[in-house]
C-alpha cells in the first residue's frame, strides 16, 4: 500500500516561482523531480530535484552572461522537457519574462508573437525548427540570441553564418554555482501567454508569479497531491492549464513528472508510466470514448450489454459515494463486472489512476459518465489563461460531472447581464500586453473579469451553458447555443469535427469531417469510390450523416434539428489556420472556407422535416 506524505510549500513562503524552484530544490534534493524517455538509450530516465538545481544554475550562468535586463522577454519553443524547466527557471531567476510557444503553430504566427512582445532570446529544438521561423524572423531586430537545443551531425551553412545562434551545448558553462534566493516582487511579471483567440491575432496575458503561485496553491487545498503522486505531462506546457497545474503545482507539492514522448505514443507512455495524475483537454477522453463506441458496435449485443450494464452499475456506485443516490442489490455484482469490464479500461490507463483533470473545453456528460461509470476518477475544472488559468473544479467528495465544479478558494464567482459568469480571483492578470482597449473590455471598473461564458451557479456548482459571441440566432429568432451540440456529433464514431451553423437562416446544418478510420467502410457500405470527394455529395451517403447526428442530438431541446449536413475529409488543423494551437475551432475561418457549399446548401431547402 502506498505511503502518501504531504510537503507543500505555500505561494508565501516560494515569493515568486523561481523561489519555489529553489525551495523545492533544497527540501527534497534526493526525490524525483522529472522523469523523460531517452531516445538513444530507448530507457526511462529520472532526474533528482538536487540534479534540476545544478542543471538550471548552469542555465542561470549562461543567460545572465548574454547581458539581458530584468524585464525584457525571452520565448521558449520546446515540446515539454527537463530543458523547457531549466530555461524557464533560469530566466524567472534573472528577472526575465517567459513568452512561451506553441510548437505546432504557424511561423507567421510564432513571429508575430515574437516581434510583439520584442523578444529578446529564444530556445528552439533543433535546426529544422529554427530553418522554419527563421524565414519570418530574420528582421526582428530586437532577436539577439537564438539557442538551439540539438545539433545535428552536419550544420548547415546558413545557420552557422548566423552570429545569433549558439548551440545550448556550447552556450551552457560545465559548472556553475546554484543562484542564491533573489529578493523578488511577487507581483512581478513573469509571463505573457498569447491566447489562441478564434478570431483575430492573439493578444498577449500577463501573468504575475504571484498570479499563477497563488492558483497553484489554491488548487492544492482542494485537491490532495503527494511527494509519491507521479503526473503524465502531454498537454504543451505553453497551455496555461498544463503550466499552473502540471508543472507549478506538482513542484509545490514535491511529485514527479514525467513527460508524454507524443499523443501517438499515449497508450503506450500510460502503460509504462503508470501515472497517479493526469490533466487533459476532453478531446483526449473523447477520441477514447469515439473508439470503444466504435469497438462495441462490432461487438455481440451481450459484449454490449455487459458493458452498458457495467457503466450503469458503476455510474450508480458513484452517485451513492456521492451521497445522491441509496445502495442498490445491482452493486453487488460490481466485483464481477470491473473483473470482467472496467479494470480492463482502468488498466489501459496504467491502473494507478487517482485523478484525471479535463479541462480547457466542455466535456460532454455523457463521456463523463460512461468514464466515471467505469471507475475513471474525472474530474473536470473550468478556467481562461487570463485568469492563470483555474476559476473552479470538481473534487473528488463533491464531484458533478454535468458542472465545472465550485470555485477555487479564493476566487469568487457571480452571474452578470445575460447570464455571463463573472470573477474576481487572485489568478486574474495584469491586463493584456500592449492593450489597454482588450483589458478594458474584459475587466470592468468594479475589478471583475467578464469571461464571455453563459453559466448558471447552483449548490455552489457553475454550470457553462453556452459562449456569448457563439450564440446561432435563427430567420425566427431562436437563440441557438451551439457548443453542447457541436461535443455531442462528435461523440459519433464517424465523425471527427463538427461546427453547427445557422444564423440568419430558417434551420440549422452541420459541417462535418469524417473520421478517417471510418470512412473507408462507410464508403464501401454504400457503394462507394472512397477516393473520389465527389461522392460526399452522395444523397443517401448526406441522409445516413443526417440521420446520424438526429440520433446524437434526440435528447436536445426541440431547437436542436440539424436539417443538412456538409461533408469534408480533410480535418481542420492548426497547420492549415482552422484550429487554435489549443485545439478549438476557428469558427470564422471555417465559415469563410466553406461560405460558397453553405450558400448552395441552403439554396437547396432542407432535407425532411422530422
Amino acid at each position: 500500500m502506498t505511503q502518501w506524505t504531504e510537503d507543500i510549500i505555500s505561494a508565501e513562503n516560494a515569493g515568486t516561482l523561481d523561489g519555489l524552484f529553489l525551495q523545492r530544490v533544497r527540501r527534497t534534493p534526493e526525490l524525483t523531480a522529472y522523469r523523460g524517455f531517452d531516445p538513444v538509450s530507448k530507457q526511462w530516465q529520472d532526474t533528482t530535484w538536487g540534479a534540476m538545481g545544478e542543471a538550471v544554475a548552469r542555465w542561470h550562468a549562461a543567460l545572465a552572461a548574454e547581458g539581458l535586463h530584468s524585464g525584457e522577454r525571452v520565448a521558449v519553443h520546446l515540446h515539454n522537457s527537463r530543458e523547457w524547466v531549466c530555461f524557464d527557471q533560469a530566466a524567472l531567476g534573472c528577472g526575465l519574462v517567459i513568452v512561451p510557444l506553441y510548437t505546432d503553430d504557424r511561423p507567421e504566427n510564432v513571429a508575430y508573437i515574437t516581434q510583439d512582445a520584442s523578444v529578446r532570446a529564444l530556445l528552439v529544438k533543433d535546426v529544422g525548427s529554427w530553418k522554419r521561423l527563421a524565414t519570418f524572423l530574420n528582421h526582428h531586430e530586437d532577436l539577439k540570441r537564438v539557442l538551439i537545443l540539438q545539433r545535428p551531425d552536419a550544420v548547415p551553412e546558413e545557420v552557422t553564418a548566423d552570429e545569433r545562434v549558439r548551440f545550448v551545448e556550447d552556450w551552457l558553462p560545465a559548472t556553475a554555482v546554484t543562484p542564491a534566493m533573489r529578493d523578488g516582487d511577487p507581483h512581478e511579471l513573469a509571463s505573457i501567454v498569447y491566447t489562441s483567440g478564434t478570431t483575430g491575432r492573439p493578444k498577449g496575458v500577463m501573468l504575475s508569479h504571484y498570479n499563477m503561485l497563488s492558483i497553484a496553491h489554491a488548487a492544492l487545498t482542494m485537491i490532495d497531491c503527494y511527494e509519491e503522486d507521479l503526473f503524465l505531462s502531454f498537454l504543451p506546457l505553453s497551455h496555461t492549464l498544463e503550466r499552473t497545474a502540471g508543472y507549478y503545482l506538482p513542484m509545490m507539492a514535491g511529485a514527479t513528472v514525467a513527460y508524454a514522448r507524443s499523443i501517438p505514443q499515449l497508450a503506450e507512455d500510460l502503460q509504462n508510466i503508470r501515472p497517479t495524475i493526469m490533466i487533459a483537454v476532453p478531446r483526449i477522453f473523447e477520441r477514447v470514448f469515439a473508439r470503444i463506441q466504435g469497438q462495441l458496435d462490432k461487438q455481440s449485443a451481450i459484449k454490449r450489454g455487459l458493458f452498458t450494464l457495467t457503466t450503469s452499475i458503476g455510474w450508480r456506485r458513484f452517485e451513492r459515494q456521492q451521497q445522491r443516490a441509496s445502495w442498490s442489490p445491482g452493486q453487488l455484482l460490481w466485483p464481477l463486472l470491473n473483473k470482467l469490464v472496467a479494470g480492463k479500461v482502468t488498466s489501459k490507463l496504467g491502473g494507478r489512476l487517482r485523478i484525471a483533470v479535463s479541462g480547457g473545453a466542455a466535456l460532454p456528460i455523457t463521456v463523463a459518465k460512461t468514464f466515471i461509470g467505469l471507475g475513471v476518477p474525472i474530474l473536470q475544472g473550468y478556467g481562461l489563461t487570463e485568469t492563470s488559468p483555474i476559476i473552479s473544479v470538481n473534487v473528488l467528495d463533491d464531484n458533478e460531472p454535468a458542472s465545472v465544479g465550485v470555485p477555487l478558494n479564493g476566487v469568487e464567482a457571480r452571474i452578470g447581464d445575460n447570464d455571463e459568469l463573472l470573477v474576481k480571483t487572485p489568478g486574474m492578470m495584469q491586463g493584456y500586453w500592449n492593450n489597454h482597449v482588450a483589458t478594458a473590455e474584459i475587466i470592468d471598473p468594479e475589478g471583475w473579469l467578464h469571461t464571455g461564458d453563459q453559466a448558471r451557479i447552483e449548490k455552489g456548482h457553475i454550470y457553462i451553458t453556452g459562449r456569448i459571441k457563439d450564440i446561432l440566432v435563427l430567420s425566427n429568432g431562436e437563440k441557438v447555443p451551439p457548443m453542447d451540440m457541436e461535443l455531442a456529433i462528435c461523440l459519433h464514431p464517424l465523425i471527427d469535427q463538427a461546427l453547427v451553423i445557422g444564423e440568419g437562416q430558417a434551420y440549422l446544418a452541420a459541417i462535418l469531417v469524417l473520421s478517417p478510420e471510418e470512412w473507408p467502410g462507410l464508403a464501401q457500405r454504400f457503394d462507394l469510390d472512397e477516393s473520389l470527394d465527389e461522392i460526399l455529395k452522395n444523397e443517401k451517403l448526406n441522409n445516413h450523416l443526417v440521420r446520424a447526428v438526429r440520433e446524437r442530438l434526440k435528447d436536445f431541446p426541440g431547437y436542436a434539428k440539424v436539417r443538412r449536413v456538409l461533408l469534408t475529409r480533410e480535418p481542420w488543423t492548426v497547420d492549415n489556420g482552422l484550429l487554435t494551437p489549443t485545439l478549438k475551432v476557428k469558427r470564422a475561418k471555417v465559415l469563410e472556407k466553406f461560405a460558397v457549399e453553405i450558400e448552395a446548401l441552403y439554396a437547396s431547402g432542407p432535407v425532411g422535416r422530422g
